[in-house]
């Protein structure tokens, strides 16, 4: 089982990034908590990561945080919560949120995440609303992403699209939640994160 990763990055999309650990690249995907975290392509980068072992393949999954990996785990382990649908949940929401709406038992904003039903949002409720007390303030990695600028090829609102979509929200949705935050004059419409994080605050609220 691989659970860490050190290397340079020579590759990185929406989703997923490539490794190169002494000349063998790794994919790993990863959430956009460390998406925007990333350096500069061919720079140094550590991950904490966990493989998924399937009968066709195995699949890694890195994190900036050894607690946000600790989180993913625990995701993994509720009925109906695959590896995919983890990230998406990290992706979508910081962990101080999620506890806060397994707490309430908001199960209306779960069901705002792609991929998240009625049956597995209750779920989640009932098995870890009592086990994210010990992340009851934002992750390192969460409160930096908010304030990391990316340097994209693509404009920050394409990027920010591409993003969404990454998360399974369907284009026409993604537009109108970045055009929606693109509206309000004190975001930073430069910064990819920023949009990003404007644009899913508004899916959620929806």
């Amino acid at each position: 089982m691989i659970s860490r990763l050190s290397g340079i990055l020579i590759d990185k999309e929406s989703a997923q990034i490539v490794l190169d650990v002494q000349g063998v690249g790794y994919a790993v995907d990863v959430p956009l908590t460390t998406y925007y975290q990333l350096p500069s392509t061919n720079e140094p980068l550590t991950l904490w990561t966990h493989m998924a072992v399937r009968e066709d393949a195995h699949q890694l999954f890195g994190f900036h945080e050894r607690e946000q990996r600790s989180v993913f785990l625990l995701l993994i382990k509720v009925s109906g919560v695959g590896p995919k649908l983890a990230l998406t949940i990290l992706s979508g929401m910081e962990v101080s949120a999620l506890r806060n709406c397994l707490q309430r038992e908001d199960i209306a904003t779960l069901t705002r995440i792609p991929g998240i039903g009625k049956k597995t949002a209750e779920r989640l409720v009932i098995e870890l609303r009592d086990k994210l007390d010990k992340f009851s303030v934002s992750l390192p990695g969460e409160q930096k992403a908010a304030n990391v600028s990316l340097v994209p090829e693509a404009t920050a609102s394409e990027e920010a699209m591409s993003a969404l979509v990454a998360l399974g929200y369907k284009p026409v949705e993604a537009q109108r939640a970045v055009n929606a935050a693109l509206k309000d004059s004190a975001l930073n419409s430069d910064d990819t994160a920023s949009v990003v994080r404007a644009a899913l605050k508004g899916l959620l609220k929806s």
